[in-house]
């Protein structure tokens, strides 16, 4: 009997189908947008509390006369929050919902994210900017909640465009910044940069569950309830028959306790107990999945540091307040200005970053995009080592080099959860995400410290180093992810 029929009480023959099968029949659509928007909006609120450190930093530093150490804390400590919230949120999105995940960063984020408004000193702004970098840690959830909507074809291209919104996020506090900052100061920009957070917040009534979440949890009846409302949404209908599962019983045995497997082979719910505490966190180093982690981890670092590197390195060179004469890379010091002029400008780097990257990566696919990028922003930093560069050119290089970091972490970010079991999806992405915050707490003391100190060239070098061991990796991934389809459990995630 063909596999994707099954005889009724009758016997008749009904027709079945999966997941993969019905989202791909529903299609694109409606619903779909709707998701992305509140996902964007997500990332809008991320990517401008992140932005939002090239310039609070600085003007905070003059107010309150901190040394280059404590300005630079300030960043490091929001990052270190990341680190924490990324690996958090991941184990609760994987272990109670999608949905969940998302309403516990919206409300650490807006709420810290306001209150550092009103911060009365040093120590109680570094208190609140560690929540919250724990909050924003949770980018990751927004990024597979939306992934597990999406049908296979053409995935890479929705997930570039998911991505601009990160980019969104970068220009509209670059913009705010400009308007704000002269006018009014630090504070305020605080305040109206937390808008974004306390949108996800007010909106999230409307979240729905991953429907691959509640499949790989078995829940059929609530899976398609939701394929329903796409359907209607979209305008398209669901395939005839009847809903099944393609789970497999032996997914998961290896990290299975040894009275279990007998549970687990007879097809109960092994994710169910599986997931207890942070043995998620375990799946991630089983022999299908250790060298894929430990790849991600190093391309996630790189990622991180080069790129939160060269926005930091924009603010410090153009902020002027290295007082290295004729050797700092501009001819001349730089007023308040030109701060927020060249970080603007550099912002718009990433959306052709991102329309490159959505032009190639089902293209070429995850991997060559991702290496070919590596190699264009290693070229980009190159001619900053020789010599005093005019202001302008300076600005178009790191222009140059930002538009391509962009577009590999953009394209890694959707080969990260693409490669992960629905199962440690959240968690696989998160951890990943965690590691990458730790390139971004050590990038403040090379972009701030080693340029303020008048050492540039080895601040270069440390970038130009970590973006070609970056690189490297990338070529070791396993298997491109290209058309595949998402994989709900370890032991399939290495199929073709």
């Amino acid at each position: 009997m063909d596999h994707d029929e099954v005889e009724n009480n009758d016997g008749n023959l009904d027709q079945m189908y999966t997941l993969d099968e019905a989202l791909a029949v529903v299609g694109f659509g409606r619903f779909q947008v709707l998701v992305l928007c509140y996902a964007g909006l997500g990332s809008i609120a991320e990517a401008m509390e992140v932005m939002i450190l090239s310039f609070v930093g600085p003007a905070v530093k003059s107010q309150w006369e901190l040394s280059s150490a404590q300005e630079s804390l300030i960043t490091t400590v929001v990052f270190a929050g990341m680190l924490v919230g990324a690996y958090s949120w991941g184990i609760i999105s994987d272990n109670y919902g999608r949905r969940k995940g998302l309403l516990s960063v919206a409300i650490v984020t807006s709420i810290s994210a306001f209150l550092s408004t009103f911060s009365p000193d040093y120590i109680t702004l570094i208190i609140l900017r560690v929540f919250v970098g724990v909050g924003l840690g949770g980018g990751p959830v927004y990024s597979t909640w939306f992934l597990e909507f999406v049908p296979a074809q053409k995935r890479g291209t929705w997930m570039v465009i998911f991505s601009t919104f990160w980019s969104v996020g970068t220009i509209l506090e670059a913009s705010l910044a400009w308007i704000i900052m002269p006018r009014l100061g630090w504070r305020w920009l605080l305040a109206l940069s937390s808008i974004p957070s306390f949108a996800a917040l007010i909106l999230y009534g409307f979240v729905i569950e991953s429907p691959r979440y509640l499949y790989m949890r078995g829940k059929m009846n609530d899976v398609y309830n939701i394929l329903k409302k796409m359907a209607i949404l979209n305008q398209t209908e669901l395939p005839s028959g009847m809903l099944v599962s393609d789970r497999r019983p032996e997914l998961d045995e290896e990290f299975a306790p040894a009275e279990r497997i007998g549970l687990l082979s007879s097809g109960s719910n092994e994710v169910a107990f599986f997931k207890a505490g942070f043995s998620s966190v375990i799946m991630l180093f089983s022999s299908r999945l250790v060298k894929t982690t430990l790849l991600l981890w190093v391309v996630y670092f790189g990622n991180s540091f080069a790129y939160y590197g060269i926005i930091l390195l924009t603010s410090e060179i153009s902020s002027g307040q290295s007082e290295c004469g004729p050797a700092t890379l501009n001819s001349k010091i730089s007023d308040d200005a030109s701060l927020y002029r060249d970080v603007f400008l550099t912002s718009f780097a990433e959306l052709p970053g991102l329309i490159l990257s959505a032009i190639i990566v089902d293209f070429l696919g995850r991997k060559r995009s991702m290496a070919l990028m590596y190699l264009f922003s290693f070229i980009f930093l190159l001619p900053l080592f020789f010599k005093p560069q005019h202001e302008f050119l300076t600005t178009g290089l790191l222009f140059g080099a930002r538009m391509f970091v962009i577009g590999t972490f953009t394209i890694v970010g959707i080969y990260c959860p693409e490669i992960y079991p629905t199962a440690v999806r959240s968690t696989g992405y998160g951890v990943a995400s965690a590691v990458g915050r730790i390139g971004g707490m050590i990038c403040p003391l090379v972009a701030v410290q080693l340029v303020t100190g008048c050492h540039l060239v080895p601040a270069l070098v440390f970038f130009d180093v970590v973006i070609a061991l970056s690189g490297i990796c990338v070529m070791l991934f396993p298997f491109e992810t290209k058309g595949r389809k998402l994989t709900d459990t370890v032991a399939a995630c290495n199929s073709s």
